[in-house]
């Protein structure tokens, strides 16, 4: 994935819904769901505990209320501000909204914790 500091994070987590963060500041995760909170759903970037960008998707926290043209701007946005914590995936959003849906390999992230697909089973987020 590539991110060397702050946090993303999205409302969009199929098939769950739930809200997906990637993060290497717990303040940074902390700042970027509560912001998720605060617009009722949507995409954001944080660094340093400020946030950098955001989507508002308050439509289920799946849909925006802009136009289709200032969403498309915006998530370019969105994806610019996440390369610039060192995210290396073209596009982060997507990648992370589909860590969530646990029917296709490899490693998945469920409300149960991480899920290895392929062997069906619960993976141990303490390394030994």
């Amino acid at each position: 994935f590539g991110l060397k500091k702050g946090a993303i994070a999205t409302s969009i987590g199929h098939d769950s819904h739930n809200i997906i963060i990637a993060g290497l500041d717990k303040i940074d995760m902390l700042v970027a769901l509560l912001e998720i909170e605060r617009i009722k759903g949507g995409i954001v970037v944080v660094n340093n505990n400020q946030v950098l960008d955001r989507l508002g998707l308050p439509v289920a926290g799946l849909m925006s209320v802009n136009t289709m043209g200032e969403v498309a701007r915006n998530i370019q946005t969105l994806k610019k501000n996440a390369c610039k914590l060192g995210v290396k995936v073209k596009d982060p959003f997507m990648t992370l909204s589909f860590m969530a849906l646990p029917v296709i390999p490899e490693l998945k992230l469920t409300d149960r914790g991480l899920f290895d697909v392929q062997k069906s089973q619960l993976v141990s987020l303490v390394m030994k």
